[in-house]
């Protein structure tokens, strides 16, 4: 899944970058969804490296979230060719655009703005020894946001002009 015009990075991958400081450095906090029910830990930030700015949260899914005994085996989103993906062992890790949350500095408390556990238990995954593609950005963004906008079909930093990314 590695991309050779790798522009996405996590934030402990670029030893000269930091937070700025009129962000929080939201690693290590916990990311609840719009029903303050908890979807897991920050456990990295994801940087695209040319527009300098943070686009995704990289979550490690809580393990209730991982084992809920609703959840399927299999991943509810499907690609074009209509191909399921499986979840493998060590696929705990979820993206989540940056506008996507509300930060809260007092709490210490990332709250996803209008999406629901089921949504994030139906998410997605991925195995951080892997990172991620556009494709599986494409998808993310799908199961988030099922109406069809025009941008998931951009392979450039276009695709990163959407509200979603906006970080207020």
């Amino acid at each position: 899944m590695e991309n050779k015009d790798k522009n996405l990075y996590r934030l402990d991958e670029l030893s000269n970058y930091k937070v700025a400081s009129n962000y929080s450095d939201v690693r290590g906090w916990t990311i609840v969804d719009a029903d303050n029910r908890t979807i897991g830990k920050i456990d990295n930030l994801w940087v695209n490296k040319d527009m300098q700015r943070v686009v995704y949260l990289d979550v490690k899914l809580d393990k209730a979230l991982i084992e809920d005994k609703h959840t399927e085996v299999r991943d509810v989103i499907a690609n074009d060719s209509g191909k399921e993906f499986v979840y493998k062992e060590g696929d705990s890790h979820i993206i989540i655009p940056i506008g996507s949350v509300n930060i809260n500095k007092d709490t210490k408390i990332v709250m996803a703005n209008s999406l629901g556990y089921d949504t994030f238990r139906n998410t997605s995954r991925y195995n951080t020894q892997h990172n991620f593609d556009r494709e599986y950005e494409r998808r993310v963004m799908k199961s988030y946001y099922p109406e069809n906008d025009p941008n998931y079909d951009s392979n450039d930093d276009a695709f990163y002009s959407r509200r979603e990314f906006d970080n207020h």
